[in-house]
C-alpha cells in the first residue's frame, strides 16, 4: 500500500510539473507573437517611446533642470519663451521648463501609484468574486455599481472634500475610482478562464484554491488587466491634474502640472505661455498612454489580424 501511495504521489507531482511547463512554453510563444504584432502598430510604438521618455525624465528630471525650480528671479517675471528660458518664466521669474521637468516625477508618481494600488485591490476583489461567486461576488459587484454611478471626477472631488486637500488625498481619491473598473474586468476574465481545460485538470489533481487562483487562473487574465491598466493611467493623470487645478490637490507652490495650470490661468491674458506649455505636456502624456493602450488592446485581440 505504501508503494502504491508513493507512486500515486510521484505521478501527481509529475503531472503538475508537466502542466506548469506546458503553460510556460505556451506563454513564451505568445509573448514573441505579441511583440511582433505590437511593433506593426506605429502609433502605439510612438506612445510607448513617449512614455519611456517621460519615465526617464521622472527619474533624472531634477538633474536635467537648467535652473533651480524654486529660485525666484524678479528681473525676468512673466517672460515669454526665450533662448535662456525655452518655456518662459512664471509670476515669480521661475523657469517653467525646469519646474515641468521636476514636476514630471510628482505628476506621474501620483497617477501611477494610484492606478497600481487601485489595480491591485480591484484585481484581487474581482479574482475572488469570479472564482467563489455567491455573497462575495454580489457585494463586490454591487459596490462597484454604486461607485460607477458617479462620474470619476465628481467622485474624486467628493472624496477629497471629505479628506481635505493634499497630494496624498488626491492619490487616495484617484485610487478609489480606479478600483471598480479592475474588479469588474477581472471578474469577467476569471469567469472565462475558470472553465478552461487546464484549470479543470489542475482541480482534479487537488490543487489548492490559492494555487489555482494565482498560478493557473490569474495569468490567463493578464491581457485584460494590462490593457485596462494603461488606459486608466491617462484618466488618472487627467483627474489628478484637474483636482490640483481646482485647488484640491498639490499646493500651488509645488511644480505639479495641474497646479501650474491653476496659477497660469490668472495670467492667461498677459502670459499665456504659463498655461500653454503645462496643458500641452498633459495632453501629450495622456495621448501617449491612450495610444499605447489602444495598441495593446488591438494587439491582444485575436479577432484583429
Amino acid at each position: 500500500m505504501a508503494d502504491i501511495r508513493e507512486k500515486e504521489q510521484t505521478n501527481a507531482a509529475f503531472d503538475q510539473n508537466y502542466i506548469d511547463e506546458t503553460i510556460k512554453a505556451d506563454q513564451s510563444s505568445k509573448a514573441k507573437q505579441f511583440v511582433k504584432k505590437f511593433l506593426k502598430r506605429k502609433t502605439a510604438v510612438i506612445g510607448l517611446i513617449i512614455i519611456l521618455l517621460l519615465i526617464v525624465i521622472a527619474i533624472i528630471g531634477p538633474s536635467l533642470a537648467p535652473y533651480d525650480y524654486t529660485a525666484y528671479d524678479y528681473d525676468h517675471v512673466l517672460e515669454g519663451p526665450t533662448a535662456a528660458h525655452i518655456f518662459g518664466t512664471d509670476v515669480y521669474g521661475r523657469d517653467i521648463f525646469s519646474r515641468m521637468l521636476v514636476g514630471t516625477r510628482l505628476t506621474l508618481g501620483v497617477s501611477l501609484s494610484a492606478v497600481v494600488i487601485g489595480a491591485a485591490i480591484g484585481s484581487v476583489l474581482g479574482l475572488l468574486a469570479g472564482y467563489y461567486g455567491g455573497v462575495l461576488e454580489m457585494l463586490v459587484m454591487r459596490s462597484s455599481d454604486i461607485l460607477f454611478s458617479f462620474p470619476d471626477i465628481l467622485l474624486a472631488i467628493a472624496i477629497v472634500a471629505i479628506l481635505g486637500p493634499g497630494i496624498i488625498n488626491v492619490l487616495i481619491a484617484v485610487m478609489v475610482f480606479t478600483i471598480p473598473s479592475f474588479a469588474r474586468i477581472m471578474r469577467s476574465a476569471t469567469l472565462a478562464v475558470k472553465g478552461s481545460l487546464y484549470v479543470e485538470v489542475a482541480q482534479s489533481l487537488g490543487c489548492k484554491d490559492s494555487r489555482l487562483l494565482f498560478v493557473h487562473i490569474f495569468p490567463g487574465t493578464i491581457q485584460s488587466l494590462i490593457v485596462n491598466f494603461t488606459m486608466r493611467i491617462g484618466s488618472a493623470i487627467m483627474a489628478a491634474a484637474s483636482l490640483s487645478f481646482l485647488g484640491f490637490g498639490a499646493n500651488v507652490s509645488e511644480p505639479e502640472w495641474g497646479a501650474m495650470l491653476s496659477v497660469g490661468r490668472s495670467y492667461i491674458g498677459i502670459a499665456s505661455h504659463m498655461v500653454y506649455f503645462p496643458g500641452l505636456v498633459i495632453f501629450i502624456t495622456v495621448l501617449a498612454f491612450n495610444l499605447f493602450g489602444d495598441g495593446l488592446r488591438d494587439t491582444l485581440d485575436p479577432k484583429i489580424k
